[in-house]
């Protein structure tokens, strides 16, 4: 199925790429460069890539010569900030045909049987990871035809082999002890994260607490290092001052964003990490705030795991009271 008829501009010649396999293979929609949006085909982990691609010659009067052409699979990382290099981690090449001429239309076939795709696509804020096939009719006297067209790549992960409920007090002395649980650490993106917080020591006013769901990108490293947070989502799960030994709910749908599992050094050029934000703000407007990391998974949908995670309302063991942290935009006049 022609999917996308790719002209190449400004060359003598237009190219259509057409993949094997493609007739019920799921499609997404991804914003490319410039805001254009495409439909890509989704392929999951090393599923071959093949199929056929069509050199139409715009005029058959003249002839392209050219050096040979060849058809490449090709894994790259964009760094937004060094758009002079992309980063190549996957490179297959097929020589489709040798030094020649092309007086008429010329259709060839592909494939690329045992590609490893070990990382997912990705468009992030400042990162891109694309997989790509790419036709190049190399010539020697004007500028090499080149055309691209891009695949989307998901894989999915086993599920964790071990899940531990996440528990943790945080308090300020004399003034505010509390304790706050959430059924597991690794979600998979279709979860519900399901928690707990109980108020042991209540003596400062608290206007309302709230929930946030934070995405963090890291890209680069060393001096080049780019630290990108993006609030998916926050709402108040409290409102008005707690009392001692009140506990207050907390449900989150995942399904409802668009997330990507977490990333955890991607050929060492990127990260993307995930958090919850539990935030507190007393009647002087001042916030103080406790991040904890969770890990996001993509599961197969046609495999369910039985569940392996304690339960949300599992006793709290004891633990160290931590110090909530001072929002920085708040005020400033008392310390962490």
């Amino acid at each position: 199925m022609n999917f996308f008829n790719q002209l190449v501009t400004g060359t003598p010649c237009t190219i259509d790429f057409d993949l094997d396999n493609c007739q019920n293979r799921k499609t997404i929609e991804v914003t490319q460069d410039k805001g254009k949006v495409e439909k890509l085909f989704v392929f999951v982990g090393n599923e071959p890539v093949s199929g056929k691609v069509a050199i139409t010659l715009k005029d058959k009067a003249k002839k392209i010569e050219h050096k040979g052409i060849k058809v490449e699979f090709v894994g790259q990382i964009e760094l937004y900030y060094d758009r002079g290099n992309h980063y190549e981690f996957t490179s297959l090449v097929r020589e489709l045909a040798p030094a020649g001429e092309l007086t008429e239309n010329k259709t060839f076939t592909y494939d690329f049987m045992n590609v490893e795709k070990q990382y997912e696509s990705y468009n992030g804020t400042n990162t891109r990871l694309r997989y790509f096939v790419r036709l190049t009719i190399s010539r020697s006297y004007a500028p090499n035809i080149i055309k691209e067209y891009d695949i989307w790549v998901i894989n999915y992960n086993k599920p964790p082999e071990v899940n531990s409920n996440i528990k943790m007090e945080v308090g300020i002395e004399d003034c505010l002890h509390i304790e706050f649980e959430y059924n597991k650490s690794k979600y998979h993106l279709k979860d519900v994260i399901i928690g707990k917080i109980y108020f042991l020591l209540v003596r400062i006013k608290i206007k309302y607490m709230e929930i946030a769901l934070i995405k963090r990108e890291q890209t680069g490293h060393g001096p080049n290092v780019f630290n990108e947070s993006e609030t998916l989502t926050k709402f108040e799960i409290m409102d008005g001052a707690p009392v001692r030994g009140e506990s207050i709910p907390v449900r989150l749908f995942l399904s409802v964003f668009d997330l990507t599992p977490t990333y955890r050094s991607v050929h060492n050029k990127f990260s993307v990490k995930y958090y919850l934000n539990l935030a507190l703000v007393d009647e002087d407007d001042k916030k103080y705030f406790k991040q904890q990391e969770i890990t996001l998974w993509r599961r197969d949908a046609t495999k369910r795991p039985l569940s392996t995670v304690n339960s949300a309302t599992a006793k709290l063991e004891p633990s160290h009271p931590e110090v909530p942290t001072l929002d920085p935009e708040a005020s400033t006049d008392e310390s962490d």
